[in-house]
């Protein structure tokens, strides 16, 4: 009993720390980005007719959408394969074989992002070049970035199917239900939440990606008009230009952080709220 209590303590004690840091976090990103969000106009980082902080204009816009456009395509491609990997895994995969493609998914999740904008600048920016130049696209980064979240949905996919209770297995087959009549029917709904929050955490962690998808995306300010075209990312520009930022530009660049992480807070209580649901 009394081990019990100090190991509840130190959990308790360790759940509080992680709340502290991350408080600190945005309480160092807002005070950090103060000066702009009170001596700018905070309608010029949505209007301003583009971003040159040198001449004084600040528009975000083209790099949130780049953002955006960035992990929903990402999203869209990972999700359908990552769900796939986890069924194959689960379900038809022999055990020797789903246990070694399991470590490969594992194996993918620890390749450090700088590895896969390396492999992504030279081999996939190249390839797509000679389809349709520059190559340095929006497309790349989706790409890229679907490799990167493609290990977290599948993990996160496999522990939502292996969590359906043996019960709906049992009453599938007295039914007399197919083995894919029983995956679509009964263990996709009910592992529907879990699956849905591992999405959930992997846009998170393809909006705030940074390394690999500046040295594949081609850094260009501007509303992207079709796969091929460049785009920057917030990240991406804070890693550009914070530098030799100063004043003004600075203190933009710590908005853009903000920005990222009220997204990211954002999309990890839409998990934590699935995950509650469940439980439920």
């Amino acid at each position: 009993m009394q081990t019990d209590r100090v190991l509840t303590g130190i959990l308790r004690a360790g759940a509080l720390l992680a709340v502290l840091v991350m408080l600190l976090i945005f309480c160092f990103l807002l005070f950090e980005s103060w000066s702009a969000l009170t001596g700018l106009s905070i309608a010029g980082f949505l209007t301003d007719v583009s971003w040159h902080p040198l001449e004084g204009t600040y528009n975000l816009m083209p790099m949130l959408s780049g953002t955006l456009l960035a992990s929903i395509g990402a999203i869209m491609l990972g999700a359908p394969l990552g769900l796939a990997s986890a069924l194959f895994i689960v379900f038809f995969a022999p055990l020797h074989l789903a246990l070694l493609y399991r470590r490969l998914i594992e194996l993918l999740a620890g390749i450090p992002s700088v590895v896969f904008g390396f492999w992504g600048l030279t081999t996939l920016v190249p390839l797509i070049s000679e389809w349709q130049p520059p190559g340095a696209s929006l497309l790349a980064a989706v790409l890229v970035l679907t490799l990167m979240i493609l290990p977290m949905i599948t993990i996160t996919a496999c522990a939502a199917l292996t969590a359906v209770p043996e019960e709906l297995f049992r009453n599938a087959s007295a039914l007399g239900m197919s083995r894919w009549g029983t995956i679509a029917g009964v263990v996709l709904p009910a592992a529907r939440v879990g699956i849905t929050a591992g999405i959930i955490l992997a846009a998170a962690r393809a909006l705030g990606e940074t390394m690999a998808v500046l040295m594949v995306a081609g850094n260009v300010v501007q509303h992207p008009e079709s796969l091929f075209d460049p785009v920057r990312t917030l990240a991406a520009n804070i890693a550009l230009e914070v530098a030799y930022a100063m004043g003004d530009h600075r203190s933009v660049l710590f908005v853009s952080g903000l920005l990222l992480m009220l997204l990211v807070m954002v999309l990890s209580a839409m998990a934590g709220l699935l995950e509650e649901r469940q439980q439920v």
